[in-house]
């Protein structure tokens, strides 16, 4: 009898121990809902569009200290030679002539400019047969030009720019005559004239202080009364010197 209720005593205290035991243990119903990853919002994105910025904005900075380490001269000589196809008489064709060509530019910012423009030209035309026995006489004509410039383009390495001048022309057209007057050969009559040239030109830079250009140009000049229209082109180095 008393084994009995030993044994019934044992599986009482058992079985309120598994019910302590299963009322502490923590619902499956009530366990957090797992975290889901948070989507990306432009917040996030923010960052990366400013690492971005910042590397373009580094980038214009050295491109603008380039330009303005080349154009912010002050003033800009050159020398060089070119060509012109010039129409030397009323009656005669067109000749080639060669040049020497200088000028001296004043920059007021790193486009604008006022330009100074010395030039001399020299040819053979061929003035066919005469009394003279002279057919391709040596002629020449000097000019004098003033106008701005203006750079519309530009880049560390290269720009393009425009250029318009006027100023007067001085021809001798005699000096190779033996005498007779370049006249009697059919060439205009020696003497001053006004003058004018218009050129679009592009300049490639050595360095910030020397550069190469190119420059096609129209060239109008008024002898003899008339109007000659020439074609032509001069080719120059360039040097810039002081700071603006």
């Amino acid at each position: 009898m008393s084994s009995f209720r030993g044994r019934f005593l044992l599986l009482a205290l058992c079985l309120t121990t598994m019910q302590f035991v299963h009322a502490q243990a923590p619902d499956s119903s009530s366990a957090p809902a797992p975290q889901q990853a948070p989507e990306s919002t432009p917040a996030q994105a923010q960052p990366q569009v400013s690492v971005q910025a910042r590397i373009k904005a580094r980038r214009e900075q050295r491109r603008a200290a380039s330009i303005r380490e080349v154009y912010d001269h002050l003033y800009e000589g050159y020398v060089g030679g070119g060509y012109l196809r010039f129409r030397p008489g009323t009656n005669l064709q067109r000749v080639n002539e060669y040049n020497w060509n200088g000028g001296f530019t004043r920059y007021f910012s790193e486009r604008l400019g006022a330009t100074l423009d010395g030039r001399g030209y020299y040819g053979t035309p061929f003035v066919g047969l005469n009394e003279t026995g002279l057919t391709k006489p040596a002629v020449s004509q000097y000019a004098a030009l003033i106008g701005p410039t203006y750079r519309f383009y530009i880049q560390p390495r290269y720009s393009i720019s425009g250029r318009v001048m006027a100023g007067f022309a001085d021809g001798n057209f005699s000096g190779d005559s033996n005498g007779f007057g370049g006249t009697t050969l059919g060439l205009w009559k020696d003497g001053p004239t006004y003058a004018a040239s218009a050129s679009i030109f592009a300049e490639y830079n050595l360095s910030p202080g020397l550069g190469v250009r190119i420059a096609p140009e129209y060239f109008l000049s008024g002898f003899g009364s008339t109007q000659q229209n020439s074609l032509g082109f001069t080719g120059s180095l360039v040097y810039r010197f002081g700071k603006q």
